[in-house]
């Protein structure tokens, strides 16, 4: 069963939010009378604000053995009207009152209520097939629409129970985040994660270090995050000591969506004593790669495959590279269990996006000797092929980082007549207005020294802000906009 505790229907905690909480007995009562209404349904829209009636909807379609399309309740008409025409959700699960934009309304609504229940609920269908969808969950769109990516029940199970394996991760742990929940890692890890281990979920609403600490200071034990979030908790631990001591009680920070910058890891570790944790994943795979709880947590990387998970690298042809030096840059494709179906509508894009098996990420990494995994960022957008080098806007990221003078920073590439293409460093300046000359010339020593002289930028460009998307992801297309 994808999410057994709701049979035996405990009194432990479940989910809390803020004053709401449901006990696994009272989500088991709620979500299976939701599921006797979705019965015999196809997919259904839930509009997944930061709430516990989130929860309670999704649930209650996984338990009715139907798929579910969470929407970001900030989305724009444009994208909206294209996942409701692309996904046709028979209904869409919202809380009462809530305001829904005029395409959901048009759709028959079901109201996602806590009003405690007497009477049991009807018996529970069969638990679907493992091939039978669990989730639609679409893509951010940088390449065209959105595409709907049909995970499988297979796929969520198998992958959060080599986490559970990789993390030591138990029904004894409580989770706190403040994740949105309309993506794999605030909802998929963050909260059917912990329900299919019989574990609590305490939802911060809205993340704040204030927030963190304090449920960690209560009973939480596990922190998942985005390296946003952990930047502004390694500043708060700093100038915080019973933050950062509270922080440092955790057993587990869990950081993803996008590399941690490793002046970030070394500022928590000498905050508080805590070395992050990093995995990788992509809506399509759920998570490929996981730094073991009781493995070397080594900032840069994003430790081995997980159980279960075949990973290789090819090179531009294809060819599988059968190398692991540390310095060999090839893309990811991997295979296993926790792949996705395929794109909803879309065979022609399923098709271009595997290989014999193997799903083509488009992640460029290096293999160390010891099966660790460290990723150098996007083909699209983070391989550089400069003076013949193949090269990773990572690592100049996390160089540039380094240096006193910059706040934040991206790399990108661009044409150049002579080297194919020469190397672009975005910098937010750190402190007082800088000489822009004065620290672009020292930016360009800096990591031609820490790195080697050709990974050095040719230009440096200085911004008041980064473009960044709502998981905190720097949107590289809108710096060359």
């Amino acid at each position: 069963m994808l999410l057994p505790e709701l049979v035996t229907g405990g009194d432990r905690t479940a989910l809390r939010f803020g004053d709401a909480d449901l006990t696994y007995r009272e989500l088991a009562l709620l979500t299976g009378h939701l599921a006797g209404k979705l019965r015999g349904r196809d997919r259904v829209a839930v509009w997944a604000t930061p709430t516990i009636e989130t929860c309670v909807a999704v649930v209650g379609a996984l338990v009715a053995g139907v798929a579910v399309v969470p929407v970001n309740p900030k989305i724009g008409e444009r994208e909206l009207d294209h996942i409701v025409a692309d996904s046709a959700p028979d209904v869409v699960l919202a809380a009462p009152g809530v305001e829904l934009p005029a395409r959901l309304a048009e759709l028959p609504r079901l109201p996602v209520t806590l009003a405690p229940l007497d009477t049991p609920p009807p018996p529970a269908p069969e638990e679907p097939d493992g091939e039978a969808p669990a989730f639609v969950v679409y893509t951010s769109g940088t390449t065209g629409p959105p595409k709907g990516v049909v995970l499988p029940r297979r796929a969520v199970a198998t992958n959060l129970d080599a986490l559970a394996e990789m993390w030591q991760w138990t029904a004894a742990d409580v989770l706190v985040h403040g994740l949105p929940l309309f993506h794999v890692h605030g909802l998929i890890l963050g909260v059917i994660g912990p329900l299919r281990r019989g574990g609590t979920l305490h939802h911060l609403g809205r993340f704040s270090s204030g927030g963190v600490a304090a449920e960690l200071a209560r009973d939480a034990t596990m922190l998942f995050g985005v390296p946003t979030m952990y930047h502004r908790l390694a500043a708060d631990c700093q100038a915080d000591p019973a933050l950062a001591a509270a922080v440092g009680s955790a057993r587990l920070l869990v950081s993803g969506s996008a590399a941690l910058p490793a002046t970030d890891h070394q500022r928590i570790t000498e905050a508080t004593g805590q070395r992050v944790v990093e995995r990788y994943g992509m809506t399509e795979t759920l998570m490929n790669c996981g730094v073991r709880a009781d493995g070397d947590r080594r900032p840069g990387t994003v430790g081995p495959p997980l159980p279960g998970v075949e990973l290789r690298l090819v090179d531009d042809a294809g060819v599988a590279l059968d190398v692991a030096d540390g310095e060999t840059v090839g893309e990811i494709e991997v295979r296993g269990p926790n792949l996705f179906l395929g794109y909803l509508n879309r065979p022609d894009a399923t098709a271009q996006a595997m290989r014999a098996g193997w799903f083509r990420t488009g992640d460029m990494a290096v293999r160390e000797q010891d099966d660790y995994v460290r990723i150098v960022g996007r083909r699209a957008t983070d391989l550089i092929k400069s003076g013949g080098y193949k090269i990773g806007a990572g690592e100049i990221e996390n160089a540039l980082l380094e240096h006193p003078g910059v706040a934040e920073a991206a790399v990108t590439g661009e044409p150049d007549e002579d080297l194919g293409e020469r190397i672009v460093a975005w910098v937010v300046p750190a402190g007082d207005p800088p000489v822009p000359d004065e620290l672009a010339g020292e930016l360009v020593d800096h990591v031609a020294r820490l790195l080697s002289p050709h990974k050095r930028p040719r230009v440096v460009r200085f911004l008041e802000s980064l473009p960044r998307n709502e998981m905190g992801k720097v949107t590289k297309r809108a710096l060359h906009g």
